[in-house]
């Protein structure tokens, strides 16, 4: 640690690290210097990842290492969700000032649905969204919270498809609420006509670190589970949220952001999901942060598109995203032939994030190997992590549900629901 320059004088406090006893001398201005023992042992900054260099998990920003839950959750779990909206996502928009539900019950195909209704005020006006909830005869088993760009979500179990298959994910025992991403952040130039300008002055520009599209759509997930923590007829504590390619990279910053979430599924979200940055902007892997925010340049903050041609510069790459579920289960779902969704580097994230669900005890990806490619068609589970990788293209398919559906994705390995 630098030597830090004081031009007041210095008081005392006496903190502990663990069971080692440290006094810590503070100024005004927010400075520290330790008075007689140094700093904990310090991390390596970057971490190998198929030969390449990549911003560590378990390095503090003051350099010391983790070692320790009580490291990752005091420490480490904070400066990651803050470089990530510094950097990447934006800052989240606030609680709603006032938020209100409205329910209308029916059954439909056989099926008992419920149309939610939720009601969203910030400073600058209200938003309604509603939401169909499908539920299986008996207590479900878990719920799946699916985060829907396709707007694809019929509300007659009857006329599901693979995307959604709503008559699937109930005869399995398993409730299944939609949230359609228009009704929260349009995809589009008119993206700030949801809930965004329930809070920002329509007339005026977005603060150049404010969230866009992505990040309304994982807050709308979090309103969600308000109402989730309201209904009797499901358990809140084993809600999964679940989003494919665009939706993806929003459910894993929801699940990442609000930890009353027992699991995050991420199917084929590629650049800024679960696929390693670094790899796309050398020109291995497939959509790079330069095509992604030009092409979408709604999605994320300026703050980011910045980063489109020096990537290597960005602070936090994905496999921290993956990390900052434990450990809660996160779960990747990529395509063989998914190219522009790079599986390759999906892979390598999902076996980057692993360390930090050692420090739970819960290190184990499941998979056979660390080579790549795995085994094809196959469902790999650890403890806390999940894996495949689909035959065929990028998509949402029959085949990817039943590795969603199959097993247990809330086994009780996540931590106290407190939101984040």
């Amino acid at each position: 640690m630098g030597t830090i320059r004081h031009s007041r004088p210095l008081r005392t406090v006496t903190r502990r690290l663990g069971s080692v006893a440290v006094v810590v001398a503070l100024c005004a201005g927010g400075g520290v210097a330790l008075q007689g023992q140094a700093l904990a042992a310090p991390a390596p900054e970057t971490v190998a990842i198929d030969g390449v260099d990549y911003p560590n998990p378990l390095r503090r920003d003051d350099g010391g290492a983790v070692t320790t839950v009580a490291d990752w959750e005091g420490v480490r779990r904070a400066e990651l969700l803050e470089a990530f909206q510094e950097n990447v996502y934006g800052r989240s928009l606030p609680a709603p000032t006032a938020q209100t539900f409205g329910v209308a019950q029916s059954e439909v195909g056989g099926v008992r649905r419920k149309i939610v209704t939720i009601t969203l005020t910030g400073p600058r006006g209200t938003r309604r969204i509603e939401v169909p909830l499908f539920l299986p005869a008996a207590r479900p088993a878990g719920t799946f919270l699916m985060i829907d760009h396709r707007g694809a979500v019929d509300e007659d179990p009857a006329r599901s498809s693979d995307y959604a298959p709503v008559s699937t994910i109930v005869k399995a025992g398993y409730a299944f609420v939609a949230l359609r991403t228009d009704d929260l952040a349009p995809d589009g130039g008119d993206y700030r006509d949801g809930v965004i300008d329930l809070f920002h002055p329509a007339g005026e520009e977005l603060p150049a670190d404010a969230g866009r599209a992505i990040s309304a759509w994982a807050w709308g997930a979090s309103r969600v589970m308000d109402y989730l923590e309201t209904d009797p007829d499901v358990d809140a504590a084993k809600v999964a949220v679940l989003g494919h390619s665009r939706s993806g990279k929003a459910a894993l910053w929801a699940g990442a952001q609000d930890t009353r979430f027992a699991a995050a599924v991420a199917n084929d979200a590629g650049s800024t999901g679960t696929a390693l940055a670094r790899r796309s902007g050398g020109g291995e892997g497939g959509e790079s942060v330069a095509q992604l925010t030009r092409a979408f340049p709604h999605w994320f903050p300026p703050v980011y598109r910045a980063y489109g041609d020096r990537v290597d510069e960005l602070p936090v790459d994905q496999h921290q995203l993956l990390a900052l579920m434990a450990p809660r289960r996160v779960v990747v779902g990529s395509a063989t032939e998914d190219a522009n969704a790079d599986p390759e580097g999906e892979f390598l994230a999902y076996r980057a994030a692993a360390p930090v669900y050692a420090l739970y005890g819960l290190g184990d990806t499941g998979l056979a190997s660390t080579a790549w490619p795995p085994a094809a068609d196959q469902g790999f589970r650890g403890p806390a992590m999940s894996y495949h990788l689909r035959s065929g293209g990028h998509g949402l398919t029959a085949a990817d549900w039943t590795n969603y559906l199959d097993g247990d994705l809330f086994a009780a390995v996540g931590a106290a629901p407190v939101q984040g």
